[in-house]
């Protein structure tokens, strides 16, 4: 299953991850600081359990439509060339979903989470949406109709998501003839900064290609400002979360026609009315701002540090036995793993009394 395999590649992660800070420091250009990878590795324990909490939504609403309305037989879905054809279909439904994610404010609001880091490093790749495949499941449903079975559906999509790893770093530069066909982290930079030229830009999980077919793609020409448009400004999952969220209950709230509160849900991210109140910061202003980075005692960081760790040990033993436990016991483990985890937020959110560095 998906989660003991992520289980036993979360050790090279955390591996790789070692090596790059280990590196940046070598080269004076360390892209890590302690608060933001935690934050971001904490949305990685949240996606997981809300993965372990909704099984229908994750594989179940696939198995259903292709045990009813597959019109291809799933025998023809053998070979190595069918388990390549997979992850294209995967890559592509995938391009889809992720450009109707920037593009649509109520799935901008389950996206937003793997973007709200403004620094871009190998744990940004872990910073994974908690809503984000229970909204898109509909989008994969194509190839339940093509008859790709739902175990090799489940492979691809593990396909895709572990490409997606490497290209999350600063520190590998532009890629020659592979910019041109790929995702690379010279693309995927372009796709996560929030200069004006590179909003919106480069969708694809492991084709480019996608982009340049769609119209989409944008080359790395200056250096990229990583964030949001609006920035988190905050060391707490759960707020990370329910920001955008509660970003579109108020410009609901502002808009006194019903078909323009209706329109804030299905407009672009940051649409309001012309007139209406609540308009996005400008561009140039978002550029400027200083990376949200407020210093903690040292004393709170090592305990944010060991807090995360046993929390993270037992989020691997909790979904190493899900398969055993009940819906109440998965109720109870999220509960406390999403406690723990604010109680991490908290503790990077102390005020220091004094100088303090933060480094990762």
């Amino acid at each position: 299953m998906a989660e003991t395999l992520l289980i036993y590649a979360l050790p090279v992660f955390l591996l790789c991850m070692a090596a790059e800070w280990a590196w940046g420091r070598r080269r004076g250009r360390d892209t890590y600081r302690l608060a933001d990878t935690l934050n971001s590795l904490s949305q990685g324990l949240l996606s997981q359990a809300v993965a372990a909490l909704t099984p229908l939504a994750q594989t179940g609403l696939y198995a259903a439509v292709h045990a009813r309305l597959a019109l291809v037989s799933p025998t023809l879905w053998h070979g190595a060339l069918s388990w390549g054809l997979a992850v294209l279909m995967y890559d592509f439904c995938d391009y889809w979903l992720h450009r109707v994610s920037h593009e649509n404010s109520l799935f901008w609001a389950a996206h937003a989470v793997h973007h709200q880091s403004e620094h871009f490093n190998l744990s940004t790749a872990l910073r994974q949406e908690s809503l984000y495949s229970v909204m898109g499941a509909p989008f994969f449903l194509p190839m339940a109709l093509l008859g790709v079975p739902t175990g090799q559906f489940a492979a691809a999509g593990m396909a895709v998501l572990l490409y997606q790893f490497w290209i999350h770093t600063e520190h590998i530069g532009r890629l020659g003839w592979l910019d041109r066909m790929f995702s690379t982290p010279s693309n995927h930079r372009v796709h996560h900064a929030v200069n004006p030229g590179y909003l919106d830009r480069n969708y694809g999980a492991i084709l480019v290609l996608w982009d340049r077919l769609f119209g989409s793609f944008t080359p790395e020409a200056e250096p990229c400002i990583y964030g949001t448009v609006k920035p988190l400004a905050s060391w707490n999952p759960l707020w990370a979360v329910g920001q955008s969220y509660a970003e579109l209950g108020r410009r609901m709230r502002a808009t006194p026609r019903l078909a323009d509160k209706l329109r804030v849900i299905v407009k672009p991210p940051g649409w309001m009315p012309p007139g209406a109140a609540g308009a996005e910061v400008p561009a140039e202003a978002r550029l400027a701002q200083p990376r949200f980075d407020p210093p903690a005692p040292r004393w709170a960081r090592r305990a944010a540090v060991g807090l995360f760790l046993a929390l993270a040990a037992g989020c691997g033993a909790w979904l190493a036995w899900s398969d055993d436990l009940g819906p109440l016991a998965h109720l109870a483990a999220a509960a406390v793993l999403a406690a723990g985890l604010w109680g991490v937020g908290a503790l990077l959110s102390r005020p220091a009394r004094g100088p303090a560095t933060d480094g990762a």
